[in-house]
């Protein structure tokens, strides 16, 4: 997980820098991140049998679920070409498992109970922090990765939902077959062919990087308990710090910290209770 975390950290400065000094959009970026990410990632589909993978009795219901990933991806390279600064967006990114919960409990009908529901409101407290909607400096860019991560909450619920049906590997390999097309449809209306080795480098690393992102993430959770594996995922905040601060000199602010601190506790709690409760 932590190899997933570092992976993106970079992957999402290199949308930055890809929007910020060489003008691509961040439609453009997702076409070409993805695209490469299927071709590197493509030797490890064979190994989960792509045919058999591609089996189901529920294709609308996985292309929905693609198209809400597509819809959270866009939102997020949005927001990083706006540009929102890493820290920021990273740290609202993560309210997604707190989204999570709430779309449990009111779509898929779990019982979230009355502890859960607090950590959950705790946390959305924890992003107003960071979002300061009272101040002046607030903009609506900084909503994007709010949305971005409602989107990813909704795909993961239905994730959880058609995992009743069917393996691991037929999520994985529809989300990496269909993404690509999604993303053809909405590049189209801005698309420019990106110019220039730089760039091109620039694209390849971050297809590769995510491709081994993705393989990582599958790994994690193929040999670890969720309840284990989530908390690592919250190194992702420090990194992608880090590296907003070495490539562009971003520093955040206490509230930050504070903010993430909040949301990280939350989503803590309800990782422990949902472990505690399936034992």
């Amino acid at each position: 997980m932590l190899t997933a975390g570092l992976a993106f950290a970079i992957v999402n400065s290199f949308a930055q820098v890809a929007s910020i000094h060489f003008g691509v959009s961040s439609t453009t970026f997702a076409l070409f991140q993805y695209a490469i990410a299927f071709f590197a990632i493509l030797p490890y589909l064979r190994t989960l049998g792509i045919r058999q993978s591609l089996r189901t009795n529920h294709f609308a219901w996985h292309a929905l679920r693609i198209f809400l990933a597509v819809i959270g991806i866009q939102l997020w390279l949005w927001a990083l070409a706006y540009p929102v600064p890493i820290w920021q967006g990273i740290a609202l990114l993560m309210t997604s498992p707190l989204f999570a919960t709430v779309g449990s409990g009111l779509i898929l009908k779990e019982k979230v109970g009355i502890a859960r529901w607090i950590a959950t409101l705790t946390g959305f407290i924890g992003a107003m922090i960071i979002l300061e909607p009272w101040s002046d400096s607030f903009t609506w860019a900084t909503l994007l990765p709010v949305g971005a991560a409602f989107f990813w909450a909704s795909y993961s619920l239905m994730v959880k939902k058609l995992s009743v049906n069917d393996p691991p590997s037929t999520m994985v390999v529809y989300l990496l077959l269909l993404i690509t097309p999604f993303n053809i449809l909405l590049a189209v209306p801005t698309f420019a062919m990106p110019e220039g080795w730089s760039i091109w480098g620039i694209l390849v690393a971050a297809g590769v990087l995510t491709a081994l992102a993705q393989w990582a993430v599958v790994k994690a959770y193929a040999v670890a308990d969720a309840s284990f594996v989530q908390p690592f995922d919250h190194a992702k905040l420090p990194l992608n710090v880090f590296a907003g601060w070495l490539v562009f000199n971003w520093v955040p602010p206490g509230r930050l910290w504070l903010g993430a601190a909040i949301i990280i506790g939350s989503i803590a709690f309800i990782t422990h209770w949902e472990a505690k409760k399936r034992k």
